[in-house]
């Protein structure tokens, strides 16, 4: 057993245990007591809360409020963590998440060095003005505090809310917030790219105990309808990603029909109009008329 090996599994039986002996930790690990203490040296250093007892039943014991989770990690265990807060980091850096991914490269630092997943996202200059709107956020429903902005809507009407923060959300590519308005006095949800002034109010609120009662879940849902669409080959993978590989079948004419879903609103039209001439919406349609006056209408504003 290696050092790193050795080092995670000291944590892992300081998690489950009390306090163990620097004896029981040599006879364990066929090691002097010296080469313990360094050990625990080490894992000090490391930001790892341990602490030592003295007397006959003394020994190494870790804080408690260190003490997550007692069950054992293996070493792939602890990679899949640094994996899914590497990606949570490039969404969403916080402190708290910054502090966590640190802890666990302490305890496997070479092994985070051979991680064979990467996880990699644009990184466009409005997201730290996101990340500011976020902490807020975040802030006020730890603190369970009312915040307040400007929200614009889809037409480019602009109100001010007043919002009880329950949850964020992380959709494809935006940030949204769910709360309950008071402005309009039900659940909404808010896309914080429209959210402006953004500020968490000294007025704090009672949680509400219906707020995650399936009416307002299926709220902000979009309807979906299903399309048929004749696609080239180039955009195959646009479609797999989206809707796996059983959504495309071969066609005698030499194109491929995809059968895919979509909302039935203008983000839908968005979507379509994406892939450019690689694709042909054919079904249903009533769909198609509506898409094809999507289409008149973008023409327009270069007519």
């Amino acid at each position: 057993m290696d050092k790193v090996e050795r080092l995670i599994s000291i944590i892992m039986i300081l998690l489950k245990k009390e306090v163990v002996s620097a004896k029981e930790f040599s006879q364990l690990f066929d090691v002097s007591k010296r080469t313990i203490l360094r050990d625990m040296e080490t894992l000090s250093l490391s930001s790892i809360p341990i602490y030592s007892v003295n007397g006959v039943k003394g020994g190494y014991g870790i804080m408690d409020e260190y003490k997550v989770d007692k069950r054992l990690l293996s070493s792939s265990d602890l990679q899949n963590i640094l994996t899914a807060l590497g990606g949570l980091e490039q969404i969403l850096l916080t402190e708290d998440v910054e502090r966590t991914i640190k802890k666990i490269e302490a305890m496997v630092s070479p092994l985070s060095l051979n991680r064979s997943i990467h996880l990699s996202f644009y990184d466009w200059e409005g997201r730290s003005e996101i990340l500011e709107t976020l902490r807020t956020c975040q802030e006020s429903i730890l603190k369970k505090r009312l915040v307040s902005f400007d929200y614009t809507d889809k037409d480019g009407a602009v109100t001010n809310r007043m919002v009880e923060p329950y949850e964020l959300h992380f959709s494809e590519s935006s940030w949204y917030l769910k709360g309950f308005c008071l402005y309009r006095q039900g659940y909404r949800t808010f896309k914080l790219s429209r959210s402006d002034h953004i500020t968490m109010d000294e007025r704090a609120f009672h949680p509400r105990a219906d707020w995650l009662e399936e009416g307002y879940e299926a709220s902000y849902l979009p309807q979906f309808v299903t399309i048929k669409a004749w696609i080239t080959p180039s955009i195959i993978d646009q479609i797999v990603e989206r809707y796996g590989r059983r959504s495309i079948e071969d066609h005698s004419s030499g194109f491929l029909l995809a059968t895919i879903y979509v909302p039935q609103n203008q983000r839908g039209f968005q979507f379509l109009a994406s892939l450019g001439t690689h694709l042909t919406v054919i079904e249903p349609k009533t769909y198609v008329e509506d898409f094809r006056n999507y289409l008149y209408q973008m023409m327009e504003n270069y007519s």
